[in-house]
């Protein structure tokens, strides 16, 4: 097998432990309309998927059933609330010291179901944001996770056929791997840099010339 081309972080659970926030945000600004977000729901539900996918459920499930357009014109409102609540992202330090090995010799980019206008500002405050190429948020495409099509657009727009996915969710891993790339799961955004050295023999450099060490299934069962 050849040597990996790039490596795709998704944002959300992968870089940063966003997602207790983000699910914050939204129950508070839905709560006006009577909708309940549950965070057991969240949880189980929503992680991985783009937020308009979530609000045509929670739209549908409502009793009576309500407009998901409704829905939908209070993101600027949630996007404002995540803002002001992550001010001061604290992304790990241990990948914020791996990140420009890793960018010495591979392409990087964060595929994401969330805006790129939520995540640039993040990276740009935690200093990482000069270490991607590119961001694929949820509006750039048609077809979300778990449907390959994010994978894929980041792939092209860094003209690479051989990449290492960084998931979390369910939705995203089957996207990953839909794409024809190999998945590593994530845990929590504290294990990224652990299970980024442990599978690279601790050495970033690595990943430019050992490819044996890619061999099999990385997806953790």
């Amino acid at each position: 097998m050849r040597a990996l081309q790039a490596i795709f972080f998704d944002f959300d659970g992968v870089l940063l432990d966003t997602e207790p926030v983000h699910w914050a945000c939204w129950a508070e600004v839905l709560a006006p309309l009577g909708i309940a977000l549950p965070w057991d729901y969240y949880r189980d539900c929503c992680i991985g998927i783009d937020d308009r996918d979530m609000l045509r459920t929670l739209a549908a499930q409502a009793n009576p059933p309500r407009d998901w357009d409704e829905m939908w014109a209070l993101y600027p409102a949630k996007k404002r609330l995540f803002q002001q609540r992550m001010a001061t992202p604290p992304f790990e330090a241990g990948l914020v010291r791996m990140l420009p090995e890793l960018r010495r010799t591979h392409r990087l980019a964060v595929v994401s179901s969330s805006s790129a206008s939520e995540i640039e500002p993040l990276l740009l405050a935690g200093g990482i944001r000069e270490h991607f190429d590119t961001i694929v948020g949820g509006e750039d495409v048609t077809r979300h996770k778990p449907a390959p099509e994010p994978y894929l657009l980041a792939a092209e727009r860094l003209g690479v056929t051989r990449a290492l996915v960084l998931e979390d969710s369910a939705a995203g891993i089957a996207s990953g791997r839909a794409a024809g790339f190999e998945v590593l799961v994530v845990r929590h955004p504290a294990q990224v840099a652990g299970q980024l050295a442990e599978l690279f023999g601790g050495d970033a450099e690595l990943l430019g010339r050992d490819a044996e060490r890619f061999g099999g299934d990385l997806v953790d069962t």
